[in-house]
């Protein structure tokens, strides 16, 4: 089987590399280039390709680098940032995945190739000759949520070699085989961005404008911040607030305002209702109208987390938008966010919808 396998310079994609060799797969070795140009950043693209490219050698196999840098730039930063602008909050992560690594790289180089495999923490099942997404057997590696938005097209040729191990078991190969990265951190964040702190990639991009920071309860004016885009529902750190801890509840975005709450459990904190637009379904449409509309169990993730939440998803009024109703309280449901559905066992991840109000 010929196969093209977006290698990082992490460990879970070399170990990913030492798994599809042994099964016998025709390899071929991609970098993506997406880095930020000209700054001066931990996590470089010349130290990945080093890495790369030791990880190549070790087994004999072709690397190529694939600069989709204007792609990245002009489609998931530039929806990022208008998100940011208009108070939501965005996942480049899951545009990056649909657009960017199994997007335009399938349109220039992937479609010379059967599969293309990376490491993320997934697998792939098959109900009915149907091909689905399935959930990691380490469900705190479980990285299904940054994969929601990708279509049955692109599912159709993907291999997730790391899915069906933890991540113990995947230090434990790279330690075996002796590769170069064994010990090498996991990426924290957006990887790009190094050693860039994201509030001054954001300052860089958007500037700041000065507003109130309020009491949601009381209406007392607590401080100043620098500009609402800084901030995200749910958000406890960096408000620079005494007397806390104090959370983000609401923004104001034509007065540039943010609403704050004190405390842990704070009613305003927490909310029970995702109300969810734009759904996207990976493979198709598991339930029939009949059964939103009457209610279907299932699992969800509002965030990136090791654990999936009960619910049950109903239709909205219009009856394009879904009702996601959690079994128990949510913290900081943040509009702008991707509400990813799963079957009831958690086993399958069927799509995703993206939060466009706030808690109930």
């Amino acid at each position: 089987m010929s196969t093209a396998l977006l290698i990082s310079g992490g460990v879970d994609s070399a170990v990913a590399v030492s798994c599809l060799l042994k099964e016998g797969h025709d390899l071929k070795l991609f970098y993506i280039r997406i880095g930020m140009e000209g700054q001066d950043v931990h996590c470089t693209a010349e130290e990945d390709i080093e890495m790369c490219t030791l990880i190549a050698r070790k087994y004999g196999l072709e690397l190529d680098v694939v600069d989709l840098h204007r792609e990245y730039w002009d489609n998931v930063m530039a929806y990022a940032l208008e998100e940011v602008r208009q108070g939501l909050t965005p996942n480049p992560d899951v545009m990056c995945n649909r657009m960017i690594k199994f997007g335009f790289f399938e349109k220039y180089r992937g479609h010379e190739f059967e599969y293309t495999a990376t490491g993320h923490y997934a697998t792939t099942l098959y109900d009915n000759s149907e091909k689905w997404l399935g959930t990691a057997v380490d469900p705190v590696k479980d990285q299904t949520d940054f994969l929601a938005r990708i279509t049955k097209e692109q599912l159709d040729k993907l291999i997730f070699p790391l899915g069906k191990m933890p991540k113990s078991q995947v230090r434990e190969i790279a330690q075996r085989e002796n590769l170069p990265n064994a010990s090498r951190h996991d990426s924290q964040g957006i990887c790009f961005l190094g050693k860039i702190n994201y509030n001054d990639f954001l300052r860089e991009q958007l500037g700041e404008q000065e507003g109130e920071i309020i009491d949601i309860e009381t209406g007392k004016v607590l401080g100043k911040h620098k500009g609402y885009w800084f901030h995200t529902i749910g958000q406890r750190k960096g408000l620079g607030l005494g007397g806390g801890p104090w959370f983000v509840i609401e923004k104001d975005i034509e007065n540039n305002r943010i609403y704050v709450s004190r405390g842990y459990d704070t009613e305003l904190q927490f909310g029970r209702t995702l109300n969810l637009s734009s759904m996207h379904w990976i493979t198709r449409n598991p339930f029939s109208e009949k059964e939103l509309c009457d209610g279907v169990r299932v699992t969800f993730k509002n965030r990136h987390a090791p654990y999936f939440t009960p619910g049950i998803l109903r239709c909205g009024e219009d009856g394009r938008r879904l009702i996601l109703e959690s079994s128990s309280k949510v913290q900081g449901i943040a509009p702008g966010q991707f509400g990813v559905i799963y079957d009831e066992n958690s086993k399958i991840c069927y799509g995703s919808g993206v939060i466009w109000k706030g808690t109930k």
